[in-house]
């Protein structure tokens, strides 16, 4: 049986919608994937989020189970169950620790075999940087993880350190995030209009850091690196973008004395793929990562990056830029320095190395042709399904 032929919908089932990580990447796919015969519908054991309306808006219809967030609810399993039955999906993809899970319980209700997935999009670097309640579900799930047919990662470091968790190997697939290269493409406008917003000259050196304020994301290795770099390059400036990532941060603040005016610390931000496209360099300093996306949309703009060696980055990352140790800030800033002395036609090769590989190999066409061959051979396989 083809998915041409299939009577019910594949059913995502997530924590909630807002318009983050795995959010955005359920959203791109179901966006690349809605046009094709095959049906879809999501569940959110969350209501609301900024993608409802968007995902509503490729005709998918949005379900709730009206839960609340770290509060586990014997009536939205109920709920979930009656979904299913009413819904009668050919696939169910689990999106998330805790929807994985609730996707498995509401599955041994249903008659007859449905393909279960599930879909994980975190690293853990340390279980104790997870919530209680984060770490309970992630044990629980390792013990049923021989359960779906398939365990998608984003990344190959996430699938081996759930494995090391207990996880089941054999059930391990591999998709990495997609980007969107018509969205994020190099812009000598954006470069210019970033300058002019941040009243720099237009040659200016810009070096940026996106995300929030987390300790993984080491923002104090990239500022040492950064007060590095300016005893030699002093006309360097700095972009930081992210939540918390203000003047009224006063740690970072800290961080930053001595050189305010080559530092210019913008908090959450909408316009992303402009200010990419206006950098220089994009840095991730992170010593805790799976699958950075900042990465991929600054590569996808033609920007060459420089990345700590964690997580999938260095894979990612290819020859469109360099890969360092992480937490060393000397060899952040010798990188950089690297770059920078190379001058804008060097940079202008890493860049247009770093568009080639996010364009040929992590493409969101691409990744989602991925999840359609692999729903489409769930549903001609059915023989497959534990």
């Amino acid at each position: 049986m083809g998915i041409e032929s299939q009577k019910g919908p594949i059913v995502h089932v997530i924590t909630d919608l807002p318009a983050a990580g795995a959010q955005m990447m359920l959203f791109k796919v179901l966006s690349r994937l809605h046009g094709n015969p095959c049906r879809h519908a999501v569940i959110s054991l969350i209501p609301g989020g900024a993608l409802v309306e968007r995902i509503r808006e490729l005709g998918i219809p949005v379900y709730f189970l009206g839960m609340k967030a770290g509060v586990p609810s014997f009536g939205a399993v109920v709920r979930l169950i009656r979904l299913f039955r009413r819904l009668r999906p050919v696939v169910i993809q689990g999106w998330m620790y805790h929807a994985n899970l609730m996707a498995l319980l509401a599955k041994c209700f249903l008659p007859g075999k449905v393909p279960l997935l599930w879909n994980i999009r975190h690293s853990i670097h340390d279980l104790a940087y997870e919530k209680r309640m984060t770490v309970w579900v992630i044990r629980l799930s390792a013990l049923f993880s021989r359960q779906p047919v398939r365990i998608l990662y984003n990344a190959h470091t996430a699938a081996k350190q759930h494995e090391k968790l207990g996880f089941c190997p054999e059930r391990r697939e591999v998709i990495g995030n997609g980007f969107e290269t018509e969205r994020f493409v190099p812009s000598p406008e954006a470069r210019r209009e970033v300058r002019e917003e941040l009243g720099l000259a237009p040659d200016a050196m810009l070096i940026g850091l996106i995300g929030r304020y987390h300790p993984m994301k080491d923002h104090p290795n990239f500022l040492r690196a950064a007060h590095t770099l300016l005893e030699t390059h002093p006309e360097a400036h700095f972009l930081l973008v992210g939540k918390n990532v203000d003047a009224e941060n006063k740690e970072l603040v800290g961080q930053i004395n001595g050189a305010p005016g080559n530092f210019h610390c913008l908090g959450e931000r909408r316009d992303i793929h402009r200010l990419m496209a206006g950098l220089d360099i994009l840095t991730s300093s992170s010593y805790g990562e799976g699958f950075p996306n900042v990465v991929g949309e600054a590569m996808s703009c033609g920007v060459p990056c420089v990345v700590t060696d964690v997580g999938d980055s260095g894979w990612v990352v290819g020859d469109g830029g360099l890969v360092v140790p992480p937490k060393d800030s000397l060899a952040l800033a010798g990188a950089w320095k690297n770059m920078v002395d190379q001058g804008s036609d060097g940079r202008r090769q890493w860049g247009g190395k770093a568009r080639d590989r996010i364009c040929n190999h992590f493409s969101i066409g691409r990744i989602a042709r991925q999840y359609g061959d692999l729903y489409d051979s769930l549903i001609d396989n059915k023989s497959e399904v534990s």
